[in-house]
């Protein structure tokens, strides 16, 4: 009797995330008898923040996001997938993958991980609760800062995530974030940009800066407080039946002012990467091009309550159906994300900045004091020398 293979991944705590990943490895289980996948999970500020050189060695799989790929390159803590998967594959998801999302595991000549699921911040929405406020979704900046003052308009500020949105904007005021190794941008823009997240989240209760994008969804769907978010990291579970006791509408974000381009957020989404401690690596790549390949990211992973990255899903009418119009609603803000910075150090300036943020909009700390301590974050978690990011 031949030897039972066994992997181990770890991925996050999501319907998103987690039921999706054992959907497929249950299948692949049962197409490979040797085989065995146990996939384990952890918070969402864990998966975006946990330093992965305390997973490497005890997991062979690891869903990840993208910032990580300077980090885990320079520790060796992760196989480089581009001379392993085979040229056809790599081009298939290269082609049909939506958006930047295949670009932003490309790390120099490396790559980081297969994508599997795609998000980016967005806004959703109680479609019957505006009805009732007799308001239409807003569609600039001034009608968003005036349902905020209505009491029903929310945002997640979470450290991380409010220092993404502060991307966000940094980026619609014309600079590309850190593309300078002394600042995060021009002091100028970097004023506008908090003063912007000031004026949103002031009507808004200070509970927001706990929020992250789930409890926010959460809240929208389990009370009737919220009617309209202006962006969070999208979750198409909120929009299908049965999923909340309500359900949320998701589309395109915003524009700052009326007749101008719409802001651009800042990508996420996950892939799969294997640990340099892979212990079967041939079985543990071929598992991971399943999962990333077309038609289990079209049938199998969004019927499991996945968000996937392939085109196919994308595409698909029965697909978009299944996550009220979902994939419809915010293709645009998908494809037209960016990708932020992938230097090793730059996970932890997600939560510093953020904290700095958070000291200043939610708690009147002075705004020149802040601007200064990110830029010295900034610079502290840039080490001389680094890679620059690929903007888009």
């Amino acid at each position: 009797m031949s030897r039972l293979i066994q992997l181990t991944g770890i991925a996050w705590d999501h319907s998103r995330a987690f039921p999706p990943l054992v959907a497929t490895a249950q299948r692949y289980e049962e197409l490979h008898p040797g085989v065995r996948i146990r996939w384990e999970k952890r918070t969402l500020d864990e998966f975006g923040h946990m330093s992965i050189d305390l997973l490497a060695p005890k997991y062979d799989l690891i869903v990840i996001d993208h910032p990580w790929a300077g980090f885990v390159f320079e520790k060796n803590l992760v196989r480089d997938l581009k001379p392993l998967v085979p040229a056809a594959a790599l081009n298939e998801l290269a082609h049909d993958s939506i958006g930047s999302t295949f670009e932003s595991y490309c790390y120099g000549e490396r790559l980081l991980a297969l994508p599997i699921d795609a998000a980016t911040p967005a806004p959703s929405w109680r479609p019957e609760l505006l009805e009732r406020a007799g308001t239409p979704p807003p569609s600039t900046w001034k009608e968003a800062v005036a349902l905020a003052h209505r009491k029903i308009a929310v945002i997640p500020g979470f450290n991380a995530d409010l220092f993404l949105h502060f991307l966000m904007l940094v980026k619609a005021l014309g600079s590309d974030p850190c593309a300078d190794a002394g600042q995060i941008a021009p002091r100028n823009v970097m004023r506008t940009a908090m003063d912007l997240l000031r004026e949103l989240t002031e009507p808004m209760p200070r509970a927001i800066f706990d929020w992250n994008p789930i409890q926010v969804a959460e809240r929208m769907t389990v009370t009737d407080d919220f009617a309209w978010n202006a962006f969070a990291y999208t979750y198409n579970n909120y929009a299908r039946d049965g999923f909340a006791r309500a359900r949320l509408r998701f589309g395109n974000l915003i524009s700052l002012e009326s007749n101008t381009p719409r802001l651009r957020s800042v990508l996420g989404g996950t892939g799969i990467a294997l640990s340099s401690n892979c212990s079967h690596l041939g079985i543990a790549l071929d598992y991971a091009c399943f999962v990333a390949g077309c038609t289990t990211q079209r049938t199998l992973y969004v019927n499991a309550g996945g968000q996937p990255s392939h085109l196919a899903a994308w595409n698909d009418p029965s697909a978009d159906g299944l996550c009220g119009g979902f994939f419809s609603g915010t293709r645009t803000t998908q494809e037209e994300a960016f990708i932020r910075p992938r230097y090793s150090g730059y996970v932890p300036l997600q939560t510093g900045g953020g904290n700095a943020l958070q000291e200043a909009i939610r708690d009147g700390c002075d705004a020149e004091a802040t601007l200064e301590k990110l830029d010295a974050l900034y610079r502290k978690s840039r080490p001389t020398g680094s890679p620059s990011f690929q903007a888009n």
